[in-house]
């Protein structure tokens, strides 16, 4: 087998991914793990057949992977600190004193200072509980910024007085788990400083390697910013691409480097390790240190890199990958890179095994798959004959030692070098045959780049969707100039930080070269966004898409792999295997097809014919509700927005809800296309949200209601008519009938500019289909609810959309007798300042037997009718069920 760590990680990797399926029984795993290998071992003792103890031994490690990732669960401390907090041992309702040691130097953020602290004990009702975990505070500045944080250093021990709290994710279809996410990151709890007193250090320990290299990080971010000063976007760059700080990363730069499939270089991955690992090479090189002084050399490098940068995963598997390859390299043997992959994963996944289920794993080893088992095989194939051929050119005796083709390419060259010497000055004619070289093999390494690039943007195009919801046709092309300027940016970048702690003219001067690549970065980036139709987003494709696009690709991977092992021992690679390249050719037509699936998404949206369905979403602390028409067509009313999170400067200061909740519950249903956006009001926890909706789908129509003079009402107004989107007023009087829906606008009654977004302009709409009716109330307050009532309004419904979140200035008694509902929900975020929802209010729908839901407890809730009878289910309990 010349592929054994391949098959070992793939066994591995299986018995992982189906253990979910039977996780209840660890029992079984183990027995069945040691079944396989003492079977194996009887085989081998008494029969000389190979086949038998093979399959038996990938049982084993199939089996050995379920029951790894059974362990991985259990290896839970008693005193971790969500498990407490679960158990009801530590009451998170009030601030807590929380003790521990800071894992890293304050990180610096455009609106403040994030600190995290590995915590080991907590005081709570005057007792100290000894916990484990981590906790990830955010201070955020004062408005006069006369509030300056402490001075703080990784390996500090800190005290933190501040209201901790899990993670929660959204409960919606399609939400990105958050909790899971930090989780990897060894967050357990979240919390936020109102003032810098409220955390002071406490002591210093002693401090650990780890911490001296947080330490020395910080100290980089602090001389990157010295030596740069001046253009923050160059700035922000340099910080994301050598030390993996990306806080200051403007949020239109990075959607320019997603529109462009260039995110990767944003990233700390295998790009920068590469590029940092060829520069050492080359300067050992240059020293004419021997292989094995050159390899410790650089695996020493990469370790202080992997240090000083932390525990960030993309970094730890490239380093691996890194180190496992140079040491085979050690043995004077050709090294199968697919090897060194799959043992790399098998690594990581032995240690942990969760590890598979995270989107950052899968991609890095889709990646470095593609590129080992797909990209090298085809340059290996093309062009690798051709630069072979460009040494030692004159030598004529050479000719013979290469294919007959690169034979015949090395006779055209010498030729035309020849016919081009007369002719060029006497300085130059001498060295003809090199300069004629170098653009034959700068073209040649172009060429590698193409391909290696349309390889990996092909080959990752799935779970690009998957993950991202993005396509990007320009990714082959965009991605050369990205990584020729990332392998030169990152090497040089370390050289100037170096320099300057030992001549820091140098490392200003450095910094000046740097500062030009960066800003040709960038500008490369910014042409390729600009390109028309060149980037747009999409629902991701199906599991069986996805199964068939993955075994297409293993088998056009498998081809050729061993299409390149026989062109090693061919002289004439046209000659060999022509059914090979055949089966090649049909494999990589099928992939493309299926990559063609996946681009443009052709399949209809998941939605309930027949059925008027209305969803309300949660979105924490703001309103958005999809509605699905029996005909098809759609609706969004509201886009959410997180309190606290907004634009500044350029920067996006929380959580984009229409980006990472309303976005993925409208792909999960397979929605491209929305008929009508429509806006209730212009206060923020309604509108922030639509601006990525607006970006993310096609809109037929934008509505609104009484028109308000707010900036972000403004804005909204301004890109839907950029993205030529009508706008369609809807006042009170106003109806629609969507194939027998018959939809009315019952508020506002004021078609004048308001002063002001507020509650009261909200737009009420009613939906009928047959005898069942939605009220879909927004925020109105007492006053518009008295005036419904009193000019007797179309209101009375069965599903009613609780108005202003449950808030005590709504939901009067007269309200609730004219509407009638039969069930209400409640669109709240939990343990939200406002203390919504009023418990009076709660009450009053509790008295009049209203069956009353909540999405900051019940998640997504979705009301659902055939025009006779009413269904309402929610996400939290589907889930458990």
């Amino acid at each position: 087998m010349k592929l054994p760590a391949l098959a070992l990680a793939l066994a591995f990797a299986c018995g992982i991914a189906v253990e979910p399926l039977f996780s209840s029984r660890w029992h079984l795993w183990l027995v069945a793990s040691a079944a396989s290998i003492l079977a194996g071992l009887l085989i081998i003792c008494f029969s000389k057949r190979i086949f038998a103890p093979t399959v038996l031994a990938l049982a084993a490690w199939f089996a050995l992977g379920g029951l790894a990732l059974q362990f991985a669960r259990l290896d839970v401390p008693a005193n971790d600190v969500a498990h407490l907090i679960a158990a009801s041992r530590i009451d998170t309702s009030e601030p807590l004193r929380w003790q521990g040691v800071l894992r890293e130097d304050p990180e610096r953020l455009p609106w403040g200072l994030r600190y995290t602290i590995d915590l080991n004990q907590v005081t709570s009702a005057e007792r100290v509980i000894p916990v484990q975990g981590g906790l990830r505070l955010t201070y955020y500045y004062g408005r006069n910024d006369s509030d300056p944080a402490p001075p703080l250093r990784a390996g500090d021990r800190v005290e933190a007085l501040c209201r901790a709290r899990i993670p929660r994710n959204y409960e919606d279809p399609g939400a990105f788990d958050e909790r899971a996410f930090l989780a990897r990151q060894h967050i357990e709890l979240l919390g936020s400083l109102r003032s810098s007193e409220l955390i002071q250090r406490a002591g210093a320990p002693r401090i650990s390697i780890s911490q001296r290299f947080a330490r020395a990080r910080g100290s980089l971010l602090t001389r990157l910013d010295e030596l740069y000063a001046g253009n923050r976007s160059r700035i922000a760059v340099l910080r994301a691409m050598l030390l993996g700080d990306r806080n200051f990363v403007n949020s239109d730069i990075a959607v320019n480097f997603q529109k462009t499939a260039a995110f990767h270089v944003l990233v700390l991955a295998g790009l920068h390790v590469g590029a940092l690992a060829v520069f050492i090479f080359w300067l050992c090189k240059l020293l004419r240190l021997p292989l094995p002084a050159a390899t410790a050399l650089t695996l020493i490098v990469l370790a202080a890199y992997l240090g000083v940068v932390q525990d960030r995963p993309p970094i730890l598997r490239a380093a691996l990958m890194a180190a496992i390859f140079l040491c085979a390299r050690l043995q004077f043997r050709r090294v199968a890179l697919v090897n060194t992959v799959a043992l790399t994963a098998l690594i990581l996944l032995i240690a942990r095994p969760d590890e598979l289920f995270d989107a950052s794993f899968q991609l890095s080893f889709l990646a470095a798959g593609v590129i080992s088992g797909l990209a090298l095989p085809w340059i290996d194939r093309t062009s690798s004959a051709y630069r072979r051929a460009l040494e030692h050119l004159s030598d004529v005796t050479r000719d013979r030692l290469h294919s007959p083709r690169a034979t015949q390419f090395r006779l055209d060259l010498r030729a035309m070098a020849n016919h081009l010497a007369p002719r060029l000055p006497r300085l130059l004619a001498s060295r003809t045959e090199p300069l004629f070289i170098l653009p034959v093999r700068l073209g040649l390494r172009i060429w590698d780049l193409l391909v290696l690039s349309f390889c990996i943007q092909l080959g990752m195009a799935p779970l690009l969707a998957l993950y991202f919801h993005r396509v990007s046709v320009s990714g082959p092309a965009s991605n050369i100039p990205a990584v020729l300027l990332t392998s030169v940016i990152v090497p040089l970048g370390f050289f100037g930080l170096g320099a300057s702690y030992v001549w820091y003219g140098l490392g200003a001067f450095i910094a000046k070269i740097e500062g030009v690549l960066v800003g040709w970065l960038l500008a490369s980036i910014d042409w390729f966004s600009r390109l028309p139709r060149a980037s747009w987003r999409i629902p991701g494709p199906p599991h069986w898409v996805l199964a068939g696009f993955m075994a297409v690709l293993a088998c056009l991977a498998c081809i050729a792999w061993i299409q390149a092992q026989k062109n090693r021992f061919a002289r004439e690679p046209a000659t060999v295997n022509r059914a090979s390249r055949i089966a090649e050719r049909v494999a990589f037509v099928l992939l493309f097809g299926l990559a063609i699936v996946v681009a443009v998404y052709p399949f209809r949206p998941s939605l309930r014919a027949g059925r008027l369905e209305a969803t309300v979403l949660d979105v924490g602390q703001g309103d958005s509700i999809f509605i699905s028409f029996p005909d098809g067509q759609t609706m969004l009313i509201d886009g959410g927005g997180a309190i606290g999170a907004e634009r500044i400067g350029g920067y996006q200061s929380g959580i984009d809800v229409g980006e990472q909740v309303v976005s993925p519950y409208l792909w999960s249903r397979g929605i491209k296309r929305l008929d009508v956006v429509l806006l209730s009001h212009a206060h923020h926890d309604h509108i922030d949200g639509l601006r990525a909706v607006l970006n993310n789908f096609r809109v037929g129509q934008l509505w609104v209601g009484r028109d308000e003079n707010a900036a972000a009402y403004r804005d909204l107004l301004s890109q839907a008519a950029a993205e030529q989107i009508p706008i369609v007023h809807k006042m009170q009087g106003g109806s629609f009938d969507w194939q027998g829906i018959v939809g009315q606008f019952s508020w506002p009654e004021d078609p004048a500019e308001a002063p002001a977004a507020a509650n009261n302009d909200s737009v009420v709409l009613r939906l009928g289909d047959g005898s069942i009716h939605f009220l879909l109330s927004g925020d109105i307050e007492k006053e518009a609810e008295n005036t419904l009532v009193e000019e007797r309004q179309p209101i009375s419904a069965d599903f009613l959309k609780v108005p202003h979140h449950g808030s005590k200035t709504s939901s009067t008694e007269e309200f609730l007798d004219a509407v009638t509902p039969r069930v209400a929900v409640i669109s709240v975020g939990e343990d939200n300042p406002y203390g919504l929802p009023y418990s009076a209010t709660v009450q009053r729908y509790q008295q009049k037997k209203i069956e009353l839901f909540r999405t900051d407890r019940n998640g997504a809730v979705t009301a659902s009718t055939d025009g006779h009878n009413l269904s309402v289910s929610d996400f939290a309990a589907d889930k458990n069920n």
